[in-house]
């Protein structure tokens, strides 16, 4: 806000839906919301129904690079928040009820993994945010202000931070925090009520650091069924370690050349693995990684590589899609609030989301390689766009559509010019169409009686090029030596030769 103006930002996108092309995803823990980001640096909102009916709420923008991860960044109900960090450092804490952004930050690192953490200090529950990346430590951040408090060192072999798992212990007051290496090392790191008050002060360093032979790490994570197990995804192998010593209890090689890309304990007995070309596979664990089972780490010491376990489920929806132009991005949610779904969720580059309902059921006979777990919902950005009624509008709808067609002529290209009070929108036909902003913002998105009005709102248009225009540029608002008396005379315009 300047004096008494007030800018407010609209956009129009028009019959097409905007690119989102989803680079990591999240579920909120009621399950009502799922928020994606995206290469673009864009957020999407989408509202979810118990039905499991997905439909996007809104966009969100704050980031100028692509979004690397989300976490909720708050406990409570009435207060939903999350977080999202991109490659240039940026992070953001928006409110979910809303999309607003409440707090903004850049550091000089870019997360790759954030995780959320409460603890109790007498009567007060804080929350903060662990985050590992292209860095040798894992930083613990205020969720409420994104101020860094201290940092998680190693002191022995410190190296970028693959993956992590905070594993939350119910008979002490220690937390733990458990951490794979890009080159194979496990970390575990002892958080304590003391430690939990840190800010601004020493460092803390590892409380052990053992070689698991993990290179590659995918994901690690705790199993919140038995509080005894751990699942380490690697783009080869997966394996489970126990939770106490960490000893391999069990580890499988990836078949036909497939590269894991992570993975979730969904029962006690049960693990979900997804694969680069978005295959998932549920497996049943052998009795050795099962607590209750009497046949317990039997194998410590003597697992050998190749003992594949009881295929469960396959979920492979990518036969019969169209061709991706970067891996989809795969998640396991599990409700732990009412309704309390087991959710396999999916998102491509073409702005799709599929999700898949895991029963807690399983065959009584093994499956056949061709038995698949049937999809439960899926929805584009776009397909949402076209159930639109009325139609979504376009900036200059009204003045670009052409007699015998369907579908106005695309605007490739535009810049808005404040002093002027005039949009500038190039076409993918060549032309240049100059109109005044705010009446043709009217014209688009309140209905009444001058939507009948043929050729409004005014405008002017510029011919002169034979293919469409990618770029247009008012050289006055980069710099006050150009002469804006010049008007449209300075407006520059590339195009392709």
């Amino acid at each position: 806000m300047s004096g008494n103006s007030l800018v407010l930002p609209i956009v129009l996108w028009g019959r097409m839906a905007p690119t989102h092309c989803i680079s990591s995803l999240l579920v909120m823990d009621d399950f009502s919301t799922i928020i994606t980001g995206c290469h673009d640096g864009q957020i999407c909102l989408w509202d979810m129904t118990p039905e499991l009916e997905i439909c996007p709420r809104a966009m969100l923008f704050g980031h100028t690079a692509s979004i690397t991860c989300l976490s909720k960044a708050s406990a409570c109900s009435d207060k939903q928040y999350i977080v999202s960090a991109s490659e240039s450092g940026e992070m953001c804490l928006w409110d979910v009820n809303d999309g607003r952004c409440i707090e903004f930050t850049k550091l000089a690192c870019a997360h790759t993994g954030i995780q959320f953490y409460q603890f109790t200090i007498g009567t007060e529950k804080e929350g903060r945010l662990l985050c590992n990346g292209h860095y040798p430590e894992i930083l613990v951040v205020d969720a409420t202000s994104l101020e860094v408090l201290y940092s998680l060192v190693s002191k022995i072999s410190p190296d970028w931070i693959s993956s992590m798992s905070i594993i939350r212990s119910h008979r002490t007051q220690e937390d733990t925090v458990v951490a794979v290496s890009v080159t194979g090392i496990l970390k575990v790191w002892i958080i304590t009520a003391e430690v939990s008050k840190m800010q601004d002060l020493d460092p803390v360093f590892e409380e052990e650091s053992k070689p698991i032979y993990c290179q590659g790490c995918q994901s690690i994570s705790f199993c919140t069924f038995t509080q005894s197990s751990l699942l380490v995804v690697c783009s080869k192998y997966w394996r489970v370690f126990d939770a106490g010593d960490y000893s391999l209890l069990c580890s499988v090689p990836s078949d036909n050349d497939q590269a894991w890309t992570g993975g979730e304990f969904i029962a006690a007995d049960k693990v979900i693995i997804w694969t680069e070309d978005g295959c998932s596979y549920i497996y049943k664990l052998p009795a050795s990684c099962l607590s209750a089972s009497e046949h317990f780490r039997s194998d410590v010491g003597k697992t050998k590589e190749g003992s594949i376990p009881p295929l469960v489920y396959s979920i492979a929806d990518r036969t019969d899609k169209q061709l991706l132009i970067c891996p989809p991005v795969t998640r396991f949610f599990f409700g732990r609030r009412e309704p309390f779904h087991k959710l396999l969720i999916q998102g491509d580059s073409a702005g799709r989301l599929s999700l898949w309902s895991i029963p807690d059921t399983s065959p009584l006979q093994p499956l056949s390689t061709s038995s698949e777990l049937q999809i439960s919902s899926t929805i584009s950005l776009q397909e949402a766009f076209d159930k639109l009624i009325p139609v979504s509008a376009g900036i200059i709808d009204q003045l670009s559509v052409m007699p015998g067609k369907e579908e106005p002529i695309k605007v490739t290209a535009s810049v808005y010019i404040p002093s002027q009070g005039r949009l500038v929108c190039g076409r993918e036909d060549g032309s240049i169409i100059l109109v005044p902003a705010t009446q043709t913002a009217i014209v688009q998105l309140l209905q009444g009686e001058h939507m009948l009005r043929r050729g409004w709102p005014p405008h002017r248009t510029l011919r002169g090029h034979r293919n469409k225009v990618t770029c247009v540029l008012y050289p006055y608002q980069i710099s006050p030596r150009y002469d804006q008396r010049n008007n449209f005379n300075t407006i520059m315009l590339l195009w392709p030769h």
